[in-house]
C-alpha cells in the first residue's frame, strides 16, 4: 500500500492510498504529541492554528470536527494498525501506545453490536462509545475520559444508555422587563427618601414643634422598616420541577434496580392536634385520610399523629379512619381522585364524572359516598357512644364492688357506701390510659402515661392487588395497601415544662425515628390537608436534585378555604407567601411557617451542612467556603482505613454522634441517626452530584417491627427523656418562643443550610383560616408576641453567625422588629387628628418642595407595588386588603404584643388577651356566617379610638376653620386627606363592628361617646378659647 505524505500521517504511520470522497465534513483529532491530524483522509486538508483550511480547494460549508480516535476512523488500515503498537511520549513512556494498542485492538472484536452501523451503513460513533464505556455523558456531549480504566469501578454509565442525564428542577427567573424597572424604582424610592427625610430636619415647623417632632420621628422609622422589608426582595426567582425525570430516575427498571422497584427515601408525615372540642375530630380524620392517598410509595411513606391531649375521642376518630381508609385509599388510586380528603372531594361542584374513564366509577362514587356519610355519622357519635359505654362500665365495677364490699361486711353495705372512680373506658374493656371525662390523677391533661398505637401495620414490600369483590368495589389491579400510620401521645405529668407544640413534635421525631426513621418529615396541621397527591414529590425533587444534600426544608405556601369572597381580613395572605416568601427564595430560603413544611431529618438533629459559605464584608460581598466544615475530599483522607469513597457510605463519625448525652439515653435512637443521613442523599447519577449515594441503595425492605422497638418509642415520648439533652436548644423545634416555626427555621438557616420555596401548580395543600374580626387579630396577636420574644432573646438576627446572607438576615431582623412599628403608627394615626385639633400641619405650610416630594414618594411606591404585582402573580385587591389590615392588626394586635413582650422582659407579667364574650352565628347556613359575629375584646379598643377621634377632629377642624375670620384652607385640606386615609384603611374594622344586619353595637355607641367627650374636655384644657364675645375685637 502506499504511503502519503507524513505532514497527513498519524505520526508517520503509513494510511491508505484509497481516493478519498468528496465531503463537506472533515474529521480531526489531537495527537499525544499535539499535533492534528485528519481523520477524513482529506490529504490535501491543512490544519494550522484553529483548524482553518490552507488550501485553494475550500468551500464555505465545508467545516472541521475535532473527536477521539475509533476502530473506523482510524487513517490506517487494519493490517498496518495491528503493527503499529508501539507510541511513545514525548518523556519516551509507552502508556500512549499501550492505550492506542487496547482501542485499536477492538477492530479484533467479534462484538458485532459494537461495530454496529446506522441506518446510513457509516460507523455509529456514539453506540461505540456508550458500549465500550469509553465515553460520559455530560449536558448534551461527550468527551474522551483523561484516565483510561477500561470503565472498571464507579457507576457504569451502561446505567444511563438511553437517557441522558436530566436535572429534577430548574429556575424560572422574574423577567428582566419586570425585575429592572422594580430595582430601579427601589433604588430611586430609596434616593427621593433620604432627600425627603433631610429636607424635613432641616425645615423644622416653628408653629408647631411638637407636631414636627413626632412625624419626623415616625416618619424615619416608616422609612427604616420599608427598607427591611424591601430590599430582601430584590431577587424574586421561580421554580420548576420535573415528575417525570423523577419516576424515571427512581421508579424505573435498571440494571441496579431491575424490579423497578421505588429508590426513593421514606417520608414521615407528622400532624399534631391538642384539643378535640377546638379541633373536631372529623377535620383531623379527613386529614389523616388525604395523607394515607398521596401518590408516594406506600412502603416508604409513614403517618403520624400527635394528640397532645390524649383524648379517647381522637384515638377512636383515628381508629375509624384507618378503617375507612382500606376503601378510601384504592378508591382514590384506582379513579386518580383529587383532592383526596373526602369531604373536601363530595363538596366539590364541578362534575365528578370529568375526565373519568372507567365505567364503573359512577357505581364507585355512589358507594363510596354512602360509606363515607355512615363514616362522618360513627365520628360525629363517638362522643356519646364513648359516654355511654363508660357510665355502663362504670356501673357494673359499682355493682362488683358492692357485691365484694357485702361479702365483706357479712351481706350488708357499708354505711359509708361504695366508692367506684368514675374512669373512662375503652372498647375492650379496659381504661384508657389519657385523659379521662372526669379528670383523676394520672388521668388528666398534664399528666397522664404516654400512649403508642400502631393503627395501620407496615405495608407489604410488593403491591398487594385487590380483587372484584372488596367491600362491593372492584379492585382488580389496585393495590390496596394502605401505609403505615401510628397515634402518638407523649406523656405529661406535673412539674415538667413540656413547651407546647414544639415539645410534641420532637417526641413525634423521636418514636418516629425508631419506628420508621423517614429521611424527610413534613409536618401539618391538623386541618391542612393534602390537595395535591403529588406534592411530596414535588418536593422531593428539590432534595434528590444536584445540591439538594444542602436543602433543610421544603416550605409549601399556605392556601386557604372557607374565606369569604371579599377576604375582608386578608386571610388568604397572598403578599406574604407569595411575595416575600418568593423573594427569600432567591437568597437562602423562605422562613418555615409551621405547617406544609418538609425537613430533612438530618438537619433538624442540629447538624451542619455537608458544604457551607461564610458571608464577610460589610455587606456579605465576601463569599467563603466555611472552614470547620468537612469536605468530602477531607473527609476521604481522615478515612484512609476505609477502601470506599467516604460520599458514599453512611456518615458515622460526625462528633456529635459521640456524644449521646445530647440525644438522649436511647442507642436505638441514636443508631438511626446516620442512617437517616445517608438515605436522605441525592443519588449519584452525575459526576457534578457531591456527597451522594449509589443507585439501588434504597431498596431493602424495612425490618418488622416488633414489641421491644416499639416500647423503646414509648420510653423517648416519656417526659424526663429529655432532661440534660439539647432537645429543643439545639436539636428539633426549639423551645421558648409562641412561634417556634420561625425559631426553628431561623436555626437551620443560621448553621449554613438552605431551604426551598416549592410553589406547585395545583396547590399542594389546603387549610382553614379565622374569618372573624376578633379570631383574625388574636392570631395576629400569638405572631407577633412570638416575634417580639424572639427580638428579646439570642434568636435575635443581630447576632447571627456568618453563614447567614446580608439580606437574608436584614428579612430576620425584621421578623422581630417589626411589631415596634405599632407604636409609631399610633402615633402616626392620631396626627390628622391633632393637626384639625389644634389648626397647625406637621410642616410649616403646603409648599411646593413638601407637595413635590409627597407626589414622588406615592408615585415610586404606587409603581413599585404594581410591578411587584406582576412578578408576584396576586391581584390589586390582594395588595389593597393586605394593606388595610396592616393598619388595623397594627394599631391592635402588633401594639398589645409589644406592650406584653416588653412586661414578660422587664416585669417578668405574662398576659394573656382573651375573649369577653361570644356569640353564635345568625345563620347556620351560611359557610360565612362566622364573619358577621361581633366578639368584643380589648384589641378593639386602640382601632376603635382611632376611628373616633379623627372623625371628632374632622368635624372641629372644618367647624374652626368655617367659621375662622382667616380661614386656613390648606392645613384644613392637609388634616382631612390624612385623617381620611387613616379612616379608608379602618373600613374592614367597622364593617366587622357592624355585623351581618349593620347596626353598629351599643357598646360601640357608648365607647365612641366616652372618647368624644374626653377628647373635647382634654383639649379644652389644653387649649383654653381666646376671651372674646365676637368678630369685631370689643375685649370684655
Amino acid at each position: 500500500m502506499a504511503s502519503s505524505p507524513p505532514k497527513n500521517t498519524l505520526n508517520s504511520q503509513p494510511s491508505s492510498s484509497l481516493t478519498p470522497p468528496p465531503q463537506a465534513v472533515k474529521f480531526t483529532r489531537r495527537t499525544s504529541s499535539g499535533r492534528t491530524v485528519s481523520l477524513s483522509r482529506d490529504y490535501d486538508m491543512d490544519v494550522p492554528g484553529e483548524y482553518s483550511s490552507s488550501s485553494g480547494h475550500n468551500d464555505y460549508i465545508d467545516y472541521t470536527v475535532l473527536m477521539p480516535p475509533t476502530p473506523d476512523n482510524q487513517p490506517a488500515g487494519s493490517s498496518s494498525a495491528s503493527a503499529s503498537t508501539s507510541h511513545s511520549k514525548p518523556d519516551g513512556s509507552s502508556k500512549t501506545g499501550n492505550k492506542m494498542e487496547r482501542r485499536l485492538s477492538v477492530m479484533k472484536s467479534n462484538n458485532k453490536s459494537m461495530l454496529l452501523r446506522s441506518q446510513t451503513g457509516d460507523f455509529d460513533h456514539n453506540r461505540w462509545l456508550f458500549e465500550t464505556n469509553k465515553g460520559k455523558y455530560g449536558i448534551g456531549n461527550a468527551y474522551w475520559p483523561e484516565n483510561d480504566d477500561d470503565g472498571e469501578g464507579g457507576v457504569s454509565m451502561s446505567d444511563f444508555l438511553d437517557k441522558p442525564w436530566k436535572p429534577l428542577t430548574r429556575k424560572v427567573k422574574i423577567p428582566a422587563k419586570v425585575l429592572s424597572p422594580y430595582r430601579l424604582l427601589i433604588m430611586l424610592r430609596l434616593v427621593i427618601l433620604f432627600f425627603f427625610l433631610w429636607w424635613r430636619v432641616t425645615n423644622p415647623n416653628e408653629d408647631a414643634m411638637w407636631l414636627w417632632g413626632l412625624s419626623i420621628v415616625c416618619e424615619i422609622w416608616f422609612a427604616f422598616s420599608w427598607i427591611l422589608d424591601i430590599l430582601p426582595k430584590l431577587n424574586p426567582i421561580n421554580r420548576a420541577t420535573d415528575l417525570a425525570t423523577l419516576h424515571d430516575k427512581f421508579e424505573q427498571p435498571s440494571p441496579s434496580n431491575p424490579t423497578g422497584r421505588s429508590d426513593l427515601p421514606g417520608v414521615d408525615v407528622f400532624v399534631s392536634t391538642a384539643d378535640p372540642e377546638k379541633e373536631p375530630p372529623l377535620v383531623t380524620a379527613n386529614t389523616l385520610l388525604s395523607i394515607l392517598a398521596v401518590d408516594y410509595p406506600i412502603e416508604k411513606l409513614s403517618a403520624y399523629i400527635s394528640d397532645d391531649g390524649g383524648a379517647i375521642l381522637t384515638f377512636e376518630a383515628m381508629a375509624e379512619a384507618v378503617r375507612f381508609a382500606e376503601y378510601w385509599v384504592p378508591f382514590c388510586r384506582k379513579h386518580d381522585i383529587e383532592p383526596r380528603n373526602p369531604d373536601s372531594y363530595f363538596s366539590i361542584k364541578k362534575d365528578p364524572t370529568k375526565n373519568k374513564k372507567k365505567q364503573d366509577f359512577v357505581k364507585d362514587r355512589r358507594w363510596i359516598k354512602r360509606e363515607y356519610d355512615e363514616f362522618k355519622v360513627r365520628i360525629n357519635g363517638l362522643p356519646e357512644q364513648i359516654k355511654k359505654r363508660a357510665e355502663q362500665f362504670n356501673k357494673r365495677e359499682e355493682l362488683k364492688e358492692k357485691r365484694i364490699a357485702k361479702e365483706k361486711n357479712g351481706g350488708v353495705l357499708p354505711p359509708d357506701g361504695v366508692e367506684v372512680v368514675k374512669a373512662t373506658w375503652m372498647a375492650d374493656g379496659t381504661h384508657w390510659p389519657g385523659t379521662w371525662f372526669e379528670p383523676k390523677p394520672d388521668h388528666s391533661k398534664g399528666d397522664h402515661a404516654g400512649i403508642l398505637q400502631i393503627m395501620s401495620k407496615v405495608p407489604e414490600l410488593e403491591p398487594v392487588m385487590g380483587g372484584p369483590n372488596e367491600g362491593a368495589l372492584d379492585f382488580t389491579g389496585v393495590d390496596i395497601r394502605v401505609p403505615m400510620f401510628a397515634y402518638v401521645s407523649r406523656e405529661k405529668r406535673p412539674g415538667f415544662d413540656h413547651n407546647k407544640k414544639a415539645g410534641a413534635m420532637n417526641g413525634m421525631v423521636r418514636a418516629s425515628a425508631i419506628l420508621s426513621n423517614g429521611a424527610f418529615i413534613l409536618n401539618l396541621d391538623c386541618d391542612h390537608y393534602v390537595y395535591n397527591s403529588k406534592a411530596i414529590k414535588e418536593g422531593m425533587c428539590f432534595m434528590m436534585d444536584r445540591g439538594g444534600d444542602r436543602i433543610c426544608y421544603i416550605q409549601f405556601p399556605q392556601r386557604f378555604e372557607g374565606i369569604d369572597p371579599s377576604d375582608r381580613y386578608a386571610n388568604h395572605n397572598t403578599v406574604f407567601f407569595d411575595g416575600n416568601m418568593r423573594a427569600l427564595d432567591g437568597l437562602q430560603g423562605p422562613v418555615y411557617v409551621g405547617t406544609g413544611c418538609m425537613f430533612r431529618r438530618y438537619a433538624l438533629y442540629g447538624f451542619n451542612p455537608p458544604r457551607a459559605n461564610e458571608y464577610n464584608g460589610v455587606f456579605g460581598q465576601e463569599k467563603t467556603p466555611a472552614m470547620h466544615v468537612r469536605t468530602q475530599s477531607q473527609a476521604s483522607r481522615m478515612s484512609e482505613s476505609s477502601d470506599l469513597e467516604s460520599d458514599t457510605q453512611p456518615l458515622s463519625d460526625d462528633p456529635d454522634l459521640g456524644l449521646p448525652k445530647k440525644f438522649g439515653n436511647s442507642t436505638i435512637f441514636t443508631d438511626t441517626i446516620p442512617v437517616a443521613e445517608y438515605q436522605g442523599r441525592p443519588l449519584a447519577d452525575h459526576m457534578s452530584i457531591e456527597n451522594g449515594r449509589p443507585p439501588g441503595a434504597l431498596l431493602l425492605p424495612r425490618p418488622p417491627l416488633d414489641a421491644p422497638t416499639v416500647a423503646e418509642a414509648i420510653a423517648v415520648i416519656s417526659c424526663w427523656y429529655e432532661d440534660n439533652t439539647e432537645w429543643g436548644d439545639r436539636i428539633g423545634w426549639i423551645y421558648g418562643s409562641v412561634t417556634e416555626d420561625v425559631v426553628t427555621g431561623y436555626r437551620m438557616h443560621n448553621r449554613g443550610w438552605r431551604s426551598i420555596y416549592c410553589i406547585t401548580q395545583r396547590d399542594a395543600f389546603r387549610g382553614t383560616a379565622p374569618i372573624n374580626l376578633t379570631d383574625r387579630l388574636h392570631q395576629v396577636l400569638r405572631w407577633a408576641t412570638g416575634s417580639v420574644e424572639i427580638f428579646f432573646s439570642k434568636n435575635n438576627a443581630i447576632f447571627a453567625t456568618r453563614r447567614l446572607k446580608f439580606l437574608q438576615r436584614m428579612a430576620y431582623l425584621n421578623v422581630g422588629i417589626y411589631p415596634f412599628t405599632s407604636i409609631f403608627l399610633v402615633v402616626y394615626c392620631f396626627l390628622p387628628a391633632l393637626c384639625l385639633f389644634s389648626g397647625k400641619f406637621i410642616v410649616q405650610s403646603l409648599d411646593v418642595h413638601f407637595l413635590s416630594y409627597l407626589l414622588c414618594i406615592t408615585v415610586t411606591l404606587t409603581l413599585i407595588s404594581l410591578l411587584e404585582v406582576k412578578w408576584s402573580g396576586i391581584g390589586l385587591e390582594e395588595w389593597w386588603r393586605n394593606e388595610q389590615f396592616w393598619l388595623i392588626g397594627g394599631s391592635s394586635a402588633h401594639l398589645a404584643a409589644v406592650v406584653q413582650g416588653l412586661l414578660k422582659v422587664i416585669a417578668g407579667i405574662e398576659i394573656s388577651f382573651t375573649l369577653t364574650s361570644k356569640a353564635s352565628g345568625e345563620d347556620e347556613d351560611d359557610v360565612f356566617a362566622d364573619l358577621y359575629v361581633v366578639k368584643w375584646t380589648g384589641l378593639f379598643i386602640m382601632p376603635l379610638t382611632i376611628i373616633v377621634v379623627n372623625l371628632v377632629a374632622i368635624v372641629i377642624g372644618a367647624s374652626r376653620t368655617i367659621y375662622s375670620v382667616i380661614p386656613q384652607w390648606s392645613k384644613l385640606f392637609g388634616g382631612i386627606f390624612f385623617s381620611m386615609w387613616v379612616l379608608t384603611h379602618m373600613y374592614p374594622f367597622c364593617k366587622g363592628l357592624m355585623g351581618r344586619s349593620g347596626k353598629v353595637p351599643t357598646i360601640v355607641y357608648v365607647w365612641s361617646g366616652l372618647v368624644s367627650i374626653t377628647v373635647s374636655l382634654l383639649w379644652i384644657t389644653i387649649s383654653p378659647p381666646d376671651d372674646v364675645t365676637g368678630s369685631g375685637g370689643i375685649s370684655v
